[in-house]
Formats: C-alpha cells, structure tokens, sequence
C-alpha cells in the first residue's frame, strides 16, 4: 500500500512519514513537503517497515 503525495513524493513506510501531534489525534504529513496525508492512508502505512 503506498500513498503519493501532491509533490510527487512516494509514501511507503512509517520513515516517510512526518507526525505533528493534535489536541486530540495526530496529523501525519509528508516528510518531503510536509503537505497533510489523510489519515485513512496514514494509519495504514505507519505499520510498515522496509524488510
């Protein structure tokens, strides 16, 4: 399951993601552009890890 983001960039793994903690959940952002990933792809993608 990847994600790519507005910029272009592949979100595969928990490493390409940026957490910002919320008041309430986090919000999770690309680490290349820190553009928002709707959480629906990131709660599934910070549970994988290159093998």
């Amino acid at each position: 399951m990847a994600y790519t983001c507005q910029c272009g960039a592949t979100i595969r793994y928990k490493q390409d993601l940026a957490k910002e903690q919320g008041e309430v959940y986090p919000t999770w952002k690309c680490r290349e552009c820190l553009s928002e990933i709707p959480s629906v792809h990131a709660e599934r993608i910070k549970h994988e890890h290159p093998s």
